[in-house]
């Protein structure tokens, strides 16, 4: 008898077994940037605390053209987390064609503000160029095409009652590549969107003798909000000597509706609870606070993520 019983519990065992649901791997595809720029070291970092963390979580880190291709990958949902600048978010939400977004993206949700990106305009010294007006005639690259940092580019220079029209010649390309054609003379300057540090000018700087170009408060106060005036604090790079003012906007970490609230509340928590190991991959990472993560948000939070913030008190 005990025999028999022994062998009908087997069998439930074994039955349960195949026919108990295989939980379904979580994957994780994270949108960064270029390789040379800040987002694609902090999405690399965030990948490995996410790979060790959530559990069953497939992740894996993309390298883009950054905030206009990783928004439009979330709204495919071949994205489950991307980086990108604030106004791009806010053009991609409103389905602003021009900025590349043929629909609105309503399925776009934030997980975090986190640290600004700066307009930096670097130039040969040799040029001459100090302020943004002096790029008359100059050679300069934006960016690529349609690109945040481009979508940034056409907005100062409105501002500042200018178009590409008034350039020598403008070039589409993204920051290791300006910087080595700057290095070989066929190119005098270029305007980028990243955090204070990059490792493109960083490396420039130390061989090459450049100019940080200032753009004046005046014109980043005629853009009005998400722009900021803000300064590139002297000794920053390499033959910087003085305080050089330019425009801020805040960088978003983005994610979508699909994404499960565990996730999503997984996801933030490790980004808030691991800063150092982000501050390690870029300095710009020094920048990110909780206590600033759900400021100046363009788009609805996710729920996940806003169970964090409620959990740590900076939402009541």
């Amino acid at each position: 008898m005990f025999g028999f019983t022994a062998k009908v519990l087997a069998a439930a065992v074994v039955a349960a077994t195949v026919t108990a649901p295989v939980a379904k791997a979580e994957f994780i595809n994270i949108a960064t940037g270029g390789t040379s720029g800040v987002y694609y070291p902090l999405g690399v970092a965030l990948s490995e605390l996410y790979s060790q963390d959530i559990k069953g979580a497939r992740v894996q880190v993309q390298a883009t053209k950054a905030s206009v291709e990783n928004l439009n990958l979330l709204g495919a949902k071949k994205a489950e987390l991307a980086f990108s600048i604030g106004d791009s978010v806010k053009y991609a939400w409103d389905g602003n064609k021009e900025a590349g977004f043929p629909k609105p993206l309503t399925d776009l949700r934030a997980l975090a503000s986190i640290y600004s990106n700066y307009i930096q305009i670097v130039a040969e010294k040799e040029s001459g160029i100090k302020t943004i007006y002096d790029l008359k005639g100059k050679t300069l690259s934006v960016g690529a095409p349609a690109s945040g940092t481009e979508l940034n580019a056409r907005e100062i220079f409105k501002a500042a009652g200018m178009t590409y029209n008034d350039l020598g010649k403008v070039e589409y390309l993204p920051y290791a590549e300006s910087a080595e054609l700057i290095k070989n003379n066929q190119l005098q300057a270029t305007l980028q969107s990243s955090g204070l540090g990059v490792a493109f000018i960083k490396d420039l700087a130390s061989t090459h003798d450049i100019t940080i170009v200032a753009i004046p408060k005046e014109v980043v106060e005629k853009i009005g909000a998400p722009y900021v005036p803000a300064v590139i604090p002297a000794g920053t790079y390499q033959g910087q000597t003085e305080d050089i003012p330019t425009a801020a906007i805040s960088n978003m970490l983005v994610t979508r509706a699909g994404v499960s609230d565990e996730t999503a509340y997984q996801m933030t928590k490790l980004l808030f609870e691991n800063l150092p190991k982000l501050q390690a991959a870029h300095s710009a990472a020094k920048a990110i606070s909780v206590e600033h993560a759900t400021d100046g948000l363009s788009i609805p939070l996710h729920p996940g993520a806003e169970k964090y913030y409620r959990e740590v008190g900076v939402l009541k």
